[in-house]
């Protein structure tokens, strides 16, 4: 009889960073970052794969739309799942730290080239970690794990070009320490509809459809580029749906109306 060896806290640490950073239909035992990463940690291509599926069972996102991931998540599974969640920002500095124990370079591997991250601004208040490569870690995190969610698409007119994509954050970065690390706190935008996004120009109603500032209205260039689109829906990601208080809050806060 075969005895399965168990999962270590390390190893599950870095199924769930890649589960979050591949897109969910990419999953497979045959991909490259799979197959790089299973070799690193004492695991078969398919074993990994079948763990990230496993973790997929566990994503509202992902059941919700009658996809069931592999439906054999172990109690480990479950509760490395609740600690993720619950503080994203600390499961993106442990997970980076679990990469690193087993040698494995800095920075996550699977993105598309020239994908920008949404940030420009350091920490500034002295609650936030003194270490810039620490906050560097939440940072790329979050920008993988949002724009994977959208497989590299922007939500809003479809571009899928990566140097134009932004993880844009839905809550500001320097307003909320525990949403910015958060993939549900983020939307997979152009860098056109970011900034538009960001100067609250345009907005996501409870429909999830694009609602569009008349700020400009009178600007041929604003009309055709961003208000062309109020009414329409955005492309839902295939996890990590963005969070309805947040959206309520950019409604609330920052759309201008």
């Amino acid at each position: 009889m075969t005895t399965r060896t168990p999962w270590t806290r390390q190893q599950l640490l870095i199924a769930s960073e890649l589960y979050c950073r591949i897109p969910f239909g990419r999953i497979t035992s045959r991909h490259p970052e799979i197959i790089r990463l299973a070799a690193m940690i004492g695991r078969s291509p398919a074993g990994l794969s079948m763990k990230m599926g496993n973790i997929a069972s566990l994503d509202p996102a992902i059941t919700s739309t009658g996809r069931r991931g592999l439906g054999n998540a172990s109690n480990a599974d479950r509760a490395m799942w609740e600690e993720m969640t619950s503080n994203w920002e600390n499961f993106a500095i442990e997970s980076q730290e679990a990469l690193t124990d087993f040698g494995l370079v800095e920075g996550a591997q699977e993105h598309e080239p020239g994908a920008e991250d949404s940030f420009d601004e350091t920490p500034r208040s002295g609650t936030d970690r003194p270490v810039l490569s620490t906050t560097r870690v939440g940072q790329d995190f979050f920008r993988l794990a949002v724009l994977s969610a959208y497989n590299y698409r922007c939500c809003i007119t479809g571009l899928s070009v990566p140097r134009l994509l932004i993880a844009s954050h839905i809550i500001p970065w320097r307003l909320n320490q525990e949403t910015r690390v958060n993939p549900r706190n983020g939307l997979s935008l152009n860098a056109l509809h970011d900034k538009a996004f960001d100067a609250g120009f345009l907005t996501v109603d409870e429909s999830f459809k694009v609602r569009v500032s008349e700020a400009y209205r009178e600007d041929a260039f604003f009309s055709n580029t961003i208000l062309a689109y109020h009414g329409k829906p955005i492309s839902l990601p295939e996890k990590f749906s963005p969070d309805p208080d947040f959206l309520a809050y950019h409604r609330e806060h920052i759309f201008v109306g």
